[in-house]
């Protein structure tokens, strides 16, 4: 009779033991539910958050990167524009070096109605240049330029627009390689956002309630990470 009731002594204790201990490492089954509660309201607000950004880096992504399209473009036009001038340019030059010869023999020949008719011809930019020439004695000087084409004014049409040509077209393809920059930042943010997106997914799935806000924290962490380089960024809205 006595061991009957010790039994049941044993029993009924063991029945109170398991029912007052706390759930989940120790704690109250109340407060981990609570906990449960704020977690997920906090992951729906990351999650929220976190796809509104996600859209705005895409944007800015696609937004820089069609400026750097249009910067690529204008500095591809203003290539063609600079061989263009240049080659207006070596046609000019090349007529004058023509003409020069023509003229040089004639003086060499003694045939001054030819070299006449010859000096009559040369071009508007390259006759200045070969007077200015001809004034420094040339043959008699050892010091002056050894033909009319080094002087400082000869300069063909065409020369200085392929000149200024060639420096728009090195400014915009510049310019274009710092919107590429911009534009492959944000696209990096798209990653970090989407890190927060599974980090945050993933919170929901811890065997543990500790283990969930541990995975819910790195979400969190990249999240500040991510807004943070996102308000440093230059924008274009």
């Amino acid at each position: 009779m006595g061991d009957e009731h010790e039994a049941a002594v044993r029993e009924r204790d063991t029945s109170a033991a398991h029912v007052g201990a706390p759930e989940d490492g120790h704690r109250p089954h109340a407060h981990v539910r609570r906990e449960g509660q704020v977690r997920e309201i906090v992951t729906v607000v990351v999650l929220s958050v976190t796809a509104v950004l996600t859209a705005w880096s895409v944007f800015e992504a696609s937004q820089w990167g069609g400026e750097m399209s249009i910067a690529f473009s204008k500095a591809s036009s203003s290539r063609i524009e600079a061989s263009r001038q240049a080659a207006e340019a070596d046609a000019a030059r090349g007529y004058d070096l023509q003409t020069f010869a023509v003229w040089v023999q004639a003086v060499a020949q003694k045939d001054e109605p030819l070299a006449e008719f010859v000096r009559q011809r040369f071009s508007p930019h390259f006759a200045p240049a070969v007077d200015e020439w001809l004034a420094l004695k040339p043959l008699q000087d050892p010091s002056a330029p050894r033909s009319p084409f080094a002087m400082p004014s000869y300069e063909p049409p065409g020369t200085a627009e392929a000149a200024a040509a060639d420096q728009r077209a090195e400014q915009w393809f510049a310019r274009g390689l710092v919107l590429d920059e911009r534009s492959d930042r944000y696209t990096f943010l798209t990653v970090l956002f989407a890190l927060v997106l599974f980090f945050a997914s993933l919170s929901t799935r811890g065997r543990t309630e500790r283990l969930r806000w541990v995975v819910l924290g790195v979400a969190l962490v990249l999240l500040v990470a991510a807004t943070a380089f996102l308000l440093a960024f230059p924008k274009i809205v």
